[in-house]
């Protein structure tokens, strides 16, 4: 059967909507062509209400008012459930019991356009803030879910071993055990917001989104009145330790890390970087808040090799240890860019919206080193009074290259930084050709 044949075209028609009446595909890329004006969405808005929902979902397109939609890189496998029979394209959610375990907010900054653009601060509270359109037929989901949680890290124990901190019975177990609040964040996109942050035109925005993923979203570029967008990107998990109602006021000590997603270090324990270790501090020092009466937050994002991905990470290590001389500190930074073009495409001007979003104002002990997450903290208005570098005995011994080079690039340390004779003679492990 030849593809581009009406039969060829009537089978892909019916593989795409598997037991379906057979249906034109309706575009929404024009306004005006495509059903009733949607909702309108003031951002920033005083109340849930006036800022109005948030609808993503395909099972009413008449009534959808942002660009992309739910589960950020999962919906594409949504699609798949979709075209291979496993999922009802109009299934709605069952939302029974789903509520928040914990209350977050709302807090001043949810009500400010300026302090949250990446994510939708009413995105847990969508059952109760729009009771009134989910009865009239509106088909509106969470963006965010809040659930209670025990985690154990090997690390915690040694921590218990070693007197560092000590199991209080309750918060801390004798185990290493500790009870959490966490929050899984899906990214919802403000797109003026968006511009403002990166100080860009929101129409170079748009056209940058739409052309380098390859016109995944027309909208993009042809549905101006629509402003909020749904990426499919990696979303972030905020872990809060100790009481949620302590983060936000800034009488109580709170120590925060905020770290990117490296799955090699986080849960393989790879030793070319030092990201577990450094996570693995950060829950220690959170534990250590909350044993003297604070509380303290980790927040993951998925932004896995600086967000370059790991098939890119993966290359620069190649690179690294391959390079003429071996892996070197003098060289770091310069392998990564000879391979993506930049040497970060994290981007944590945006970072501090999940911060704004517990209400944050204050940190006392603010776990990173990197001026690229502190810069944009300070300048949203949270004051940072002391910040910590990881302890040099929890460096892998093939990370010292990483850690000079950042170090020598003007990363905070409280140790002396190192000279440029001692970067090329700080090295790691060379790999076999």
């Amino acid at each position: 059967m030849a593809p581009g044949s009406n039969a060829g075209r009537l089978a892909l028609t019916r593989v795409l909507m598997p037991d379906k009446k057979l249906s034109h595909i309706r575009l929404t890329s024009h306004p005006g062509k495509h059903g009733p004006k949607p909702l309108p969405v003031q951002w920033g808005a005083a109340t849930p209400k006036e800022r109005g929902p948030l609808i993503a979902t395909l099972s009413n397109s008449d009534h959808r008012n942002v660009i992309g939609t739910h589960s950020g890189s999962y919906a594409i496998y949504r699609a798949l459930a979709v075209a291979s029979g496993t999922l009802d394209p109009e299934h709605k959610a069952d939302l029974t019991n789903t509520r928040p375990s914990n209350p977050i907010g709302p807090h001043p900054a949810w009500h400010d356009p300026k302090k949250i653009v990446s994510l939708d601060p009413y995105g847990a509270v969508v059952i109760k803030a729009y009771a009134d359109r989910l009865s009239d037929g509106y088909d509106i989901r969470p963006s965010i879910a809040i659930t209670q949680a025990h985690i154990h890290m090997p690390e915690l124990s040694e921590a218990i071993e070693a007197g560092r901190i000590k199991p209080d019975g309750k918060f801390l177990t004798k185990a290493g055990e500790v009870a959490v609040t966490k929050a899984a964040i899906e990214p919802v996109w403000y797109l003026p917001g968006i511009a403002e942050r990166f100080k860009i035109e929101e129409s170079t925005l748009r056209r940058a989104l739409f052309e380098h993923t390859g016109g995944m979203f027309p909208e993009l570029v042809t549905r101006g009145d629509l402003e909020v967008f749904f990426p499919p990107i990696g979303g972030q998990t905020v872990y809060i330790f100790g009481d949620p109602d302590l983060v936000s006021d800034p009488n109580q000590h709170l120590a925060v890390r905020v770290h990117d997603e490296c799955n090699g270090s986080d849960v393989f324990g790879s030793d070319i970087c030092t990201c577990r270790p450094y996570l693995a501090h950060g829950v220690e020092v959170c534990v250590e808040s909350v044993l003297g009466g604070g509380s303290g937050v980790i927040v993951y994002n998925r932004k896995e090799g600086r967000a370059l991905g790991e098939v890119t990470k993966f290359l620069v290590y190649n690179a690294r240890k391959r390079q003429e001389g071996g892996d070197r500190a003098s060289e770091y930074f310069t392998r990564t860019e000879c391979v993506a073009g930049v040497q970060d495409m994290r981007f944590q001007v945006l970072m501090p919206d999940s911060l704004h979003w517990l209400g944050i104002t204050k940190i006392d002990r603010f776990v990173s080193m990197s001026n690229l997450k502190y810069d944009p903290l300070v300048a949203s208005g949270i004051e940072v009074k002391e910040r910590l570098s990881i302890p040099e005995d929890r460096i892998p011994a093939d990370a010292r290259v990483e850690m000079d080079a950042k170090k020598a690039a003007g990363y905070y340390t409280e140790g002396e930084i190192p000279s440029a004779a001692e970067l090329g003679e700080s090295k790691g492990r060379e790999l076999d050709a």
